[in-house]
């Protein structure tokens, strides 16, 4: 069988290789072929996964087929995580899972795509004890997905297209988005970091980012349409433009033009703390750039930040968090840490403790250092036991807890600005949204409000949210 499989050691080459941008269009062969089939997309993973999901979705969508809420579609897509063992644990449960419909119905396609869709190990791995799958394609060509169908329908045979590139920029991508109020907007693809506990770099390929004419144009679109709020999404966001070399345009130029664009609301994920400038502080002054920063420490000791390769220092990662407080006064802050990361000593992990007292986290994502078979991490010797590791998390997580829980407490009594999502799962006569902070709001208040951007007054604070009451 002729397969394209990806290379890990083609992955990790940066030649300096130019990208290429190049206008999606369906081709007129493919259109109609879902008509009377269905899809469903089960995503796995980053905001990035999800954006790309909306993306698959919005071709399928072209190509005629209707999305159903459930497992039993026609083409069935996973798209699949590898940042962490739990998530390619969960893939390989609902792959297994769905042996038994594939066996009821052999015309289903099962496809698989995204981050783990990149790694050696997993077509090595399918191969070998997975036969419920049709269809591998990677994280570079998403937009080929009409073609792998096609091939598909037409043909007895397996595909798996993957490709171990620095990647290219596809533009004019159709989105069925999730919400028509909120969306997700690409602002560049792929890492440069490499940071050692890490298998992005590998899977999303080279730094590449959009130009800011065309990041403009989709704003405005959004805009046109209602949306209230954009989230920019990049790896490492403020790493933008610098791989443009017919233009001095950056991260904060950016912001800067979007804020004239006219949308309510605009946020950014993810953010790297070496490449985070004064520059881009200044251009989260303007009102419509949300008072909030998710900027992932990992570690708060220098001797660990050098063996994960992060760049920076605990001393210099605090002095950009106080200019940006200075800069920025009220700004809410949250982080991704890391525990137990290969030859992390107790004092290493006070030293991430003491780094929490210091900058004062509104919430963090944290973890136990899971390996990444390909990363340099994954050779790194270890004698921290699980047990230890657990220990260790469960400290963290008291003082990221009391944190979070002392950054709402300081809205108590205030108004603040909610975009509403909808009700609350667990109270029908509850709404729910968030507020400029990214603080999740539960009040009492009007259905018709749904939608938009309303007032209210926090009456308490909870750890993980405020609640309030609708103000006029």
């Amino acid at each position: 069988m002729d397969y394209n499989k990806p290379d890990l050691l083609k992955a990790r080459k940066r030649t300096g290789s130019e990208t290429l941008n190049i206008d999606f269009k369906l081709d007129e062969k493919y259109i109609g072929i879902g008509s009377d089939k269905t899809y469903h997309i089960i995503t796995f993973g980053c905001q990035g996964n999800e954006a790309d999901s909306e993306v698959m979705a919005g071709i399928l969508e072209l190509m005629g087929f209707k999305n159903i809420d459930g497992e039993q579609a026609d083409v069935l897509i996973i798209n699949t995580c590898a940042v962490r063992e739990n998530a390619e644990d969960r893939f390989y449960g609902t792959l297994g899972r769905l042996k038994g419909l594939k066996q009821k119905n052999n015309d289903m396609i099962i496809c698989i795509c995204g981050c783990m869709a990149q790694e050696e190990k997993t077509i090595t791995k399918l191969l070998d004890k997975y036969p419920q799958f049709d269809l591998v394609f990677g994280t570079h060509n998403i937009h080929m997905l009409p073609k792998y169908i096609y091939k598909k329908m037409n043909t007895e045979s397996r595909v798996i297209e993957v490709f171990s590139k620095e990647g290219d920029i596809i533009e004019k991508l159709p989105h069925l988005r999730v919400s028509n109020k909120k969306a997700w907007v690409n602002i560049m693809f792929g890492c440069d970091e490499f940071c050692t506990y890490c298998i992005v770099p590998y899977t999303r390929g080279k730094e590449r980012s959009r130009r800011p004419q065309n990041i403009i144009e989709e704003v405005k679109d959004l805009v046109k349409k209602g949306y209230l709020e954009v989230t920019l999404l990049g790896q490492n966001v403020n790493a933008y433009g610098k791989d443009f070399t017919d233009i001095d345009y950056t991260f904060s130029n950016l912001l800067n033009d979007l804020s004239a664009t006219g949308i309510k609301r605009i946020r950014f994920t993810t953010s790297h703390p070496r490449d985070l400038d004064e520059a881009t502080m200044i251009a989260m002054q303007k009102e419509n750039v949300m008072p909030h920063l998710h900027l992932p420490v990992q570690s708060g000791s220098n001797s660990v930040l050098k063996k994960m390769n992060r760049k920076y220092t605990h001393e210099e990662y605090i002095e950009k968090i106080k200019r940006l407080k200075e800069l920025n006064p009220g700004i809410s802050i949250t982080t991704d840490i890391i525990v137990a990361f290969p030859t992390e000593t107790i004092e290493d992990f006070n030293e991430t403790l003491r780094l929490c007292d210091e900058v004062e986290y509104e919430g963090a994502f944290t973890f136990i250092y899971s390996k990444r078979e390909g990363t340099p991490a994954a050779k790194y010797p270890t004698d921290i036991t699980l047990e230890e590791a657990h220990r260790r998390l469960d400290i963290l997580h008291d003082k990221i807890n009391a944190g979070y829980l002392k950054g709402n407490k300081r809205f108590e009594g205030t108004v603040v600005k909610v975009l509403v999502d909808g009700t609350s799962k667990n109270d029908p006569n509850t709404l729910c949204g968030y507020s400029e902070h990214n603080k999740l709001v539960n009040f009492k208040g009007k259905k018709e409000s749904i939608g938009t951007i309303v007032n209210v007054k926090i009456t308490e604070a909870k750890t993980w949210f405020l609640i309030g009451e609708q103000v006029e």
